[in-house]
């Protein structure tokens, strides 16, 4: 297999006419690849398979379903094993230690190419936007067949064709980001909810995030583009969206004529059929008083809103980057609450940044008791090569972080399961997401605060919207009944 390598660089904007005529390019070669899987279809007797390993948030999920889309509709199938013809892993890089798990893993999975030559494996997502890790997988990881980032994952169906068709080792490093990637075929993981991007990139350049890096600066897409594709979901089955984003809250910034996330969420809550609307991730520090407005006058939005605030210190926040104090962290949960008094707060917290001291710490646990957090994403600070962070010279003591991480854990658990006994004894509605694995005539779903609920039923339920009575509170679940199962004596 030769090798085909694509370094451009970063371009401008690019005319209307000349992102159709990419478009139609694509389509083109999704085309040929039907014929090529096809052949060989015929010549192994079996279709052609594919898996795909995805590693980190919500975008790379919703990229992972743009993959799978073009794969099953060139006419591969879908396989739960990584002994597939097409192997492909969508990586995250925020975390230097997972770039070394897929190097480890990579390692494992080599002797699947040695049984199977015609098996081509593939490397996308963030941690193929840093340069040094592609010259890594060039050089070192030679069975890799196909690379590239995630500024141009529109152009899949060419790279795959190279790869399949002309045989090429495919490194493609381009740089421009587009928004060709909101018209590849999709195949959702759930019928009835999707997630749809809105906003790509990020401005904020928080000292230990390597996101703006890989991801590039913030863009946002054209209003109507999103509202249009998520008429379209609707149109096939979709009752939930979640509205993508590494800051849902700066959304429109960058248009032409520039559009508030507000106003989006209000002409996304007009279309007709979707039932359930939700969004990832907002940034505190520009979270507006209309977007709250919005959540409270709207029954479409979901009473959910993750709110990271990384640490309670004022001090930690400025070396973080992250623009907002401790107080005005707690000033605007006060706000939203004062507004939206059933509204379910989940958080991110980084413990062990370099420099936290005991007192910064207790800092973030006085946070911690006052809002009484939902649930928490509660990470260890890793040190993260590329950042500014990284530079500090204080680095935390590994023991005193391990230490501050269970005590707030357990104050988080703690808060949590208060939370969710106040809605014990209460009929809500719930999206019914599946049929439960380990309670047989048991269903899953969720309610709009996104805690889930366990309650007698079948499969004929999964992806509709039922009211159900939560009977009992399990701390981070319910367990419930239908109101139609209900009897009255």
């Amino acid at each position: 297999m030769s090798e085909m390598e694509r370094t451009r660089t970063a371009g401008t904007s690019i005319p209307p006419a000349v992102r159709e005529d990419e478009r139609t390019r694509q389509q083109l070669f999704l085309e040929e690849l039907k014929t090529c899987i096809e052949q060989r279809k015929q010549e192994t007797g079996r279709t052609p398979s594919f898996h795909i390993t995805t590693m980190g948030c919500q975008m790379n999920a919703r990229d992972s379903e743009k993959l799978a889309g073009v794969l099953t509709e060139i006419g591969a199938e879908e396989t739960e094993t990584e002994e597939a013809d097409i192997l492909l892993f969508n990586t995250c890089t925020v975390r230097e230690n997972a770039n070394q798990k897929l190097y480890g893993h990579l390692g494992q999975i080599k002797h699947f190419k040695n049984d199977h030559p015609d098996m081509l494996i593939g490397i996308c997502g963030c941690m193929m936007q840093e340069a040094d890790e592609v010259v890594r997988v060039r050089t070192s990881y030679r069975f890799v067949d196909l690379v590239f980032g995630t500024h141009n994952l529109w152009r899949f169906p060419e790279l795959l064709y190279s790869c399949l068709a002309e045989k090429h080792r495919v490194i493609d490093t381009e740089e421009r980001a587009d928004d060709y990637a909101d018209h590849m075929p999709v195949k959702r993981k759930l019928s009835f909810k999707s997630g749809v991007n809105i906003t790509y990139g990020c401005n904020n350049f928080c000292t230990y995030c390597i996101v703006p890096y890989v991801r590039g600066r913030e863009r946002s897409r054209e209003p109507e583009d999103i509202l249009a594709e998520i008429r379209a979901l609707v149109k096939d089955g979709v009752k939930e969206v979640m509205l993508l984003g590494q800051n849902v809250n700066s959304y429109g910034k960058t248009l032409e004529i520039p559009v508030s996330f507000a106003d989006l969420l209000r002409r996304t809550c007009r279309i007709g059929g979707l039932e359930r609307i939700r969004f990832m991730t907002p940034h505190p520090k520009d979270l507006s008083d209309d977007l709250i407005e919005v959540m409270r006058t709207e029954p479409k939005v979901c009473r959910h809103i993750h709110l990271p605030l990384q640490s309670g210190s004022s001090r930690i926040l400025e070396r973080m980057n992250r623009h907002y104090t401790k107080e005005s962290y707690l000033a605007l949960v006060r706000r939203i609450r004062d507004k939206i008094p059933e509204i379910a707060v989940t958080t991110d917290i980084i413990v062990g940044f370099p420099g936290e001291t005991e007192e910064d710490f207790q800092d973030t646990l006085d946070v911690v008791r006052e809002v009484g957090y939902q649930a928490a994403f509660t990470f260890i600070y890793s040190k993260r090569t590329g950042t500014p962070a990284a530079d500090f010279p204080d680095q935390a003591d590994p023991e005193e972080v391990a230490d501050r991480m269970k005590r707030l854990i357990d104050l988080v658990q703690s808060f949590a399961s208060k939370a969710a006994d106040r809605d014990t004894g209460k009929t809500l509605p719930v999206l019914v997401e599946e049929v439960n694995g380990q309670k047989e005539g048991y269903v899953s779903g969720r309610l709009s605060n996104n805690l889930m609920v366990h309650f007698p039923g079948d499969a004929s339920l999964v992806g509709q919207i039922v009211d159900v009575e939560l009977t009992e509170s399990r701390g981070f679940y319910y367990m419930g009944r239908r109101r139609d199962q209900i009897w009255v004596i």
